[in-house]
């Protein structure tokens, strides 16, 4: 399958940055991208780095007018267009939410990010409750897609659920990037992990990882720290975690990379881990800490 990747900067203009995306949106579509997958909270700058009312100026109703525009798209082009949105739910009521449209416009799903950071930086939970939608793969006309957003990406349980549901892929728009005064050591070990959690996915679960992350500096309009460079890298990995296609750290990117969806049943045959799993003896999984 033509999976197109678009990995780019934005800005404080909600609606340049919307006009930037509808033009490459159209890029990916022109080189033959069947599923289109941004990244995550596109339409604005990373806008947790601080904690602010004035940013749930910025959260949309779903459905509503940005979900038109997106859908319009889809319909314009005819892929399946996986989007990050920040939801308005309900007054003070707001989640960090993807939004699947299908090739005729049609809202195909939704899903609400459910593991929220809360780190220097990051603060998610002042402005996202935590997703109540569960983890459940979102059918659409190129497959049943396993969606989830950026810190999911980090758990191999929601990975997990989403595969024994049946999913073909798994997908994470992201915004994550390096704290300046990280050693240039860190950065290579955090870029790094964040790489190898995902491509552990693949692996373990016989199935393709999408991964869209944005790029660019972003300050902190607090000054409490030197704000985040995010570090692009966004990458397709095939059911083996092999990489297929890696961007750029540093720059924006419009990339389609044709999936061979047919390789997770080999793959799965070879190395039948959900025949061997011992669920028998899992419960425990569902303990914060087994003391």
């Amino acid at each position: 399958m033509k999976t197109g990747i678009i990995q780019l900067r934005c800005t404080e203009d909600v609606q340049a940055n919307r006009k930037h995306l509808e033009e490459n949106i159209a890029r990916a579509a022109a080189m033959g991208a069947e599923l289109v997958v941004l990244q995550e909270l596109h339409d604005s700058l990373y806008f947790c780095q601080v904690e602010s009312t004035d940013n749930f100026d910025l959260a949309v109703s779903i459905p509503g007018p940005v979900t038109e525009h997106y859908a319009s798209l889809a319909k314009q082009h005819g892929i399946v267009l996986v989007t990050s949105l920040f939801e308005k739910r309900a007054a003070g009521l707001y989640h960090n939410t993807a939004v699947v449209f299908e090739k005729d416009g049609s809202i195909a799903g939704r899903y609400r990010k459910m593991h929220i950071p809360d780190d220097p930086a990051y603060y998610e939970k002042f402005y996202f409750t935590p997703g109540d939608l569960g983890f459940h793969p979102i059918q659409t006309s190129v497959g049943r897609l396993g969606v989830q957003v950026c810190w999911d990406q980090w758990y191999p349980e929601g990975a997990r659920l989403m595969a024994l549901q049946g999913a073909d892929m798994l997908i994470y728009p992201t915004a994550i990037g390096f704290e300046s005064t990280d050693t240039p050591d860190e950065q290579v070990r955090q870029r790094e992990a964040w790489i190898t959690v995902q491509r552990g996915h693949a692996v373990a679960n016989g199935l393709p990882v999408v991964s869209v992350n944005r790029v660019g500096y972003e300050p902190d309009p607090s000054q409490q720290t030197n704000g985040i460079q995010f570090w692009g890298s966004s990458f397709v990995a095939g059911p083996q975690g092999e990489i297929l296609h890696q961007a750029s750290q540093t720059e924006e990117e419009v990339t389609v990379v044709d999936i061979d969806m047919k390789r997770s049943e080999n793959v799965r045959r070879w190395w039948p881990f959900l025949r061997d799993r011992r669920i028998e003896e899992f419960a425990p999984l569902t303990r914060r800490f087994i003391d």
